[in-house]
């Protein structure tokens, strides 16, 4: 009993958090426009404050400082709506090495990282509509879901454990599998057929977002970026993942136009 109540100690708060998030979600990817890039800069500065205290934890207000500039700094980027302001985006990063911090470059290129998931989510949402941005936060969903019940559920052999101990092969092929099959729901709800391999290549990308994060958390040893989220920890571990799909996303963009528009 003890050792499932451990198991599942957290299941509630996660729970409760977890429909609190995809309520503010769902309005915000629904009305698009303002209010999902309002809701974009806000998670955005306060990934780049997580990330800031965890690489120079005695820098508390500086790290606040540096969210609010990320914040702003996309913002601003999206309300002049031009391409000559996107260089924008390094000043965030740029601007965290003004004192010194652990993993200097690992900071500038993950603050960089999620400055373009920021940008990259408004872009998608207004290029592809909602559709697509339903696909993407689903994608991530079903495959953190099934790999938190599946891996907790059958364990078995880790899939990285001196980064994360708590992953596990099972609960990494359960997310492949369920994003395959939510790529075929997809497609029968009118998306393009390359919806059904790029589904689980972004679920693994969003996989391998997570424990990059995790390895972060290591390095830094702390057990959440913060406790802003009851049962999650903080912004950047429910949103690690989003990091790694939406990188390569705007990596598959470059190769040609994806076949997004048709799921929306």
């Amino acid at each position: 009993m003890t050792q499932t109540a451990g198991r599942w100690g957290d299941l509630r708060k996660r729970v409760a958090s977890a429909i609190v998030m995809a309520a503010i979600g769902a309005v915000a990817v629904g009305w698009g426009g303002l209010a999902f890039a309002t809701v974009c800069c806000i998670v955005t500065g306060l990934m780049i404050w997580e990330l800031s205290a965890m690489t120079a934890p005695d820098r508390t207000a500086r790290a606040i400082l540096l969210g609010l500039i990320a914040a702003g700094t996309l913002a601003l980027i999206l309300f002049m709506h031009s391409p000559f302001y996107l260089p924008l985006l390094i000043l965030p990063p740029i601007a965290g090495l003004w004192r010194p911090r652990r993993d200097r470059r690992f900071f500038t290129s993950y603050a960089l990282a999620i400055m373009l998931t920021g940008y990259g989510l408004v872009a998608l949402r207004e290029g592809q509509g909602v559709g697509a941005i339903t696909w993407i936060i689903c994608v991530v969903v079903v495959s953190d879901v099934l790999g938190y019940f599946v891996g907790r559920m059958v364990g078995g052999p880790k899939f990285w454990p001196k980064i994360s101990p708590k992953k596990t092969w099972s609960g990494t092929v359960a997310g492949w599998v369920g994003a395959l099959v939510l790529g075929f729901g997809f497609v029968q709800l009118g998306g393009g057929a390359a919806l059904i391999w790029m589904s689980p290549l972004l679920a693994f990308a969003g996989q391998l977002g997570d424990i990059f994060e995790s390895w972060l958390k290591r390095r830094s040893a702390v057990k959440d970026s913060s406790s802003l989220i009851p049962g999650h920890g903080g912004v950047l571990d429910r949103f690690d993942a989003l990091i790694g799909v939406v990188l390569v996303l705007l990596l598959l963009a470059q190769f040609g136009e994806l076949p997004l528009t048709a799921a929306g």
